[in-house]
């Protein structure tokens, strides 16, 4: 399981859980602005071309679309081509792979306040227990509260009190 802990600016600490990675995703895209192919997508220049209703890289498709054109000229048709507007910038697409877990925590990440995201119970109970200097400290015993909360929810700890 993925333990995410988020700490808005303004209001009370969040704590939600995560099945794996497929959850994450789409638990993130789910409550992000932009549309989750935005957050990490990976495609070829002909699928882009495909889905804007181009099957092939003939002269009204080079007039229309001449990014994707040059993307499939530079890098090859067939390509790879990653997006994560997150890591790497609007609309960006690049041949070296961005892994899922980067795209969707940098997503996380440009939302306002902190977000603290454990990647299985070691860490989450961990982070409770003092281990992350984020939530460590009197200042910051509701978010550690929010995390028990969920953490008990869960029964990776249980309340004794």
């Amino acid at each position: 399981m993925i333990y995410v802990l988020e700490l808005p600016e303004n209001g009370a600490p969040r704590a939600w859980f995560a099945y794996d990675d497929e959850d994450f995703s789409r638990k993130v895209a789910a409550s992000d602005p932009l549309e989750s192919w935005e957050i990490h997508d990976d495609v070829t220049a002909l699928g882009l071309l495909n889905d804007v209703g181009h099957p092939v890289a003939d002269a009204t498709a080079r007039e229309q679309f001449p990014a994707i054109c040059a993307l499939g000229d530079e890098h090859g048709w067939h390509t790879p081509l990653y997006r994560a507007d997150y890591v790497l910038g609007r609309g960006v697409f690049r041949t070296a792979p961005v892994e899922d877990r980067a795209a969707f925590s940098a997503a996380l990440a440009a939302r306002a306040g902190n977000c603290c995201i454990y990647w299985n119970e070691r860490e989450a109970v961990g982070a409770f227990e003092g281990g992350d200097p984020r939530i460590a400290g009197k200042e910051h015993w509701r978010a550690r509260h929010a995390l028990f909360e969920q953490l008990v929810a869960l029964e990776v700890l249980s309340d004794d009190q």
